[in-house]
């Protein structure tokens, strides 16, 4: 390789190490709300200079490609517990359930409603929220890949899964008794309601998102909550 190619291949890597550390920063700053920031870091992107007009386009280019994917993913996410929100939960729940109607796989949606007991402040902490996520992560581990698991609303929680083990509103309420409260945090009562995916009589999520949701409501009755009681523990979270 002569010494001209040499010079052109070392312009080449530090303009793209260049653009890659303004990508960086650029998606540091939109997680940080910084917009000071991000108009500086686009500004540089814009004023950017490659070896060539071409290459400066094409970097450009993969720069605003990337915060796109970002934006998009942003967009689907719940930026305080980093489950799914409803939007991106809906998506992907539906993706499932083709899936499961090809692979002739039941499926169960589980609703979770978080409320105060008697004598607690009206609005849920915020930290109460986030180990709500942490605990439904570490219920259902295949959540990404196998389950859909999101935060639908502001104390409503949402998960579709094909775990047998969650056949019952009663074996969830086990299963997140397990869970420990983290220091001074008061435990919240759970609204649980199930809602069962037969791959050979499909029907949408929102359904089953309705039928779990009136489920909830129901088990909110005195009678109900007496014959749960003895069921196991009220559900205590995991501190992270």
């Amino acid at each position: 390789m002569d010494a001209a190619s040499v010079v052109q291949l070392r312009r080449t890597n530090d303009s793209r190490a260049r653009v890659l550390e303004i990508s960086g920063q650029l998606r540091t700053a939109l997680a940080n709300g910084d917009d000071a920031g991000i108009a500086r870091l686009l500004g540089d992107l814009l004023r950017f200079r490659g070896s060539s007009r071409a290459q400066s386009i094409a970097l450009q280019q993969r720069v605003l490609q990337s915060l796109v994917y970002l934006l998009r993913s942003s967009a689907m996410n719940d930026e305080l517990t980093g489950l799914q929100n409803r939007r991106g939960f809906l998506q992907s729940a539906t993706r499932l359930l083709d899936l499961a109607v090809r692979d002739r796989c039941p499926h169960h949606l589980v609703y979770i409603r978080l409320g105060q007991q008697e004598g607690q402040a009206a609005a849920m902490p915020l930290m109460g929220l986030r180990q709500m996520g942490n605990a439904l992560r570490d219920l259902f581990p295949d959540y990404g890949v196998r389950e859909a698991l999101g935060r639908l609303g502001a104390v409503e929680f949402a998960a579709l899964t094909p775990r047998v083990e969650y056949l019952s509103r009663d074996s969830i309420l086990r299963h997140m008794g397990a869970r420990t409260p983290a220091q001074g945090l008061a435990r919240p009562r759970l609204d649980v309601g199930m809602a069962h995916f037969d791959p050979l009589n499909p029907v949408g999520v929102d359904e089953l998102l309705a039928r779990s949701a009136q489920q909830a409501l129901q088990a909110r009755s005195p009678a109900a909550r007496t014959a749960s009681s003895a069921t196991g523990p009220p559900m205590r979270m995991a501190h992270r």
